[in-house]
């Protein structure tokens, strides 16, 4: 005769069946072809219930949404802050308990999304260009020569602290740092259309009108020529202080270079942004020892964007207006 464990569907059916019609187990087992011990415990465990096996939870439900509650109020801590913070609210558990049940509530320690804070104007004045622009073709945006300032630092390690968040959470307010433009740095300036990208320029002081105006001169004048040749464009750019000069106002209109309105702090509306994450992550394992060969690195790496990746992110101007629109004027994944 077979142990419980070895008893078939079919067995524990007829087992089940007999036993509600009252049979005893001597008549139960010998219909069911097993001994009269497996019906026995057969019908005990089911009438108990499956005893649980292994070691008992050392925490609570209680104690469980209490972690919950902390990682959620405060998704930037690091494991050992929140194992600190859980335990002095009376909970006895290892650290590895802590990371085990947050990674069981679907919490992932992800590097946070960065979004340009925005206030109520500016989101205002976002939707009202979107939807100005919502109507514009791929053929209208090939105009656009995109520009823009980026930094880049000799090490890519350093990104700041990490956030615990769960699947799909990457854009929720909560899980996001806040960016702030242009840190004091020097920055490499670029522009790009959907024919490929222009001239990169290294600028070795802070970016003022007037060094704005000779950036413009000497990269964005050829640039032009290389990506337009003889076609009519529109030049874009930020609204940074340099970028909206009366100064270099008056230097676009004695080029004849029309500039595109553009909406403050909207760096997911311009895709140079993009451009230069393909960079950045094309270097990441880049170890320049020095300003100069960061800089032959960053040229190197730029000069193997093709006019085909070009192509594709101008083409992905309408989906971002539309995400805009839909976003009623605050930040997108872009």
């Amino acid at each position: 005769m077979g142990k419980t464990s070895d008893l078939t569907a079919v067995q524990k059916t007829i087992i089940d069946t007999l036993h509600k019609e009252g049979k005893t187990q001597k008549v139960i087992a010998k219909e069911a072809g097993c001994s009269q011990s497996s019906v026995s415990k057969h019908i005990n465990r089911q009438a108990k219930g499956r005893k649980k096996c292994g070691r008992k939870k050392c925490t609570s439900s209680r104690d469980n949404r209490t972690l919950q509650r902390i990682v959620t109020t405060n998704p930037f801590k690091n494991v050992g802050e929140i194992h600190k913070e859980w335990t002095a609210a009376g909970v006895s558990a290892s650290r590895t308990t802590t990371r085990r049940l947050m990674k069981d509530m679907g919490f992932r320690c992800r590097i946070p999304c960065v979004k340009p804070l925005l206030n109520k104007k500016q989101r205002k004045k976002r939707l009202a260009w979107a939807k100005d622009k919502k109507d514009w073709t791929d053929a209208e945006w090939s105009k656009v020569m995109f520009s823009d300032e980026s930094k880049f630092c000799i090490s890519f390690g350093n990104q700041g602290p990490r956030v615990w968040r769960k699947s799909g959470e990457a854009q929720n307010p909560r899980c996001m740092r806040s960016s702030v433009k242009f840190p004091p740095s020097v920055m490499v300036w670029g522009a790009m259309s959907s024919a490929g990208v222009g001239p990169l320029c290294f600028l070795r002081s802070r970016v003022n009108a007037a060094v704005y105006q000779e950036v413009l001169e000497h990269f964005m004048l050829p640039a032009a020529d290389q990506l337009y040749g003889d076609a009519d464009f529109t030049f874009q750019q930020d609204l940074a202080p340099a970028h909206s000069a009366k100064t270099t106002s008056t230097w676009f209109k004695d080029h004849g270079i029309p500039v595109l309105d553009w909406p403050a702090n909207s760096p997911d509306l311009n895709p140079i942004e993009n451009l230069w994450g393909i960079v950045k992550r094309r270097m990441q394992y880049a170890r320049p020892n020095n300003a100069e060969e960061l800089k032959t690195a960053i040229r190197a790496t730029w000069a193997l964007i093709t006019p085909e990746q070009c192509h594709r992110l101008i083409e992905s101007m309408p989906r971002r207006i539309t995400a805009v629109i839909e976003a009623k004027g605050a930040p997108t994944k872009y």
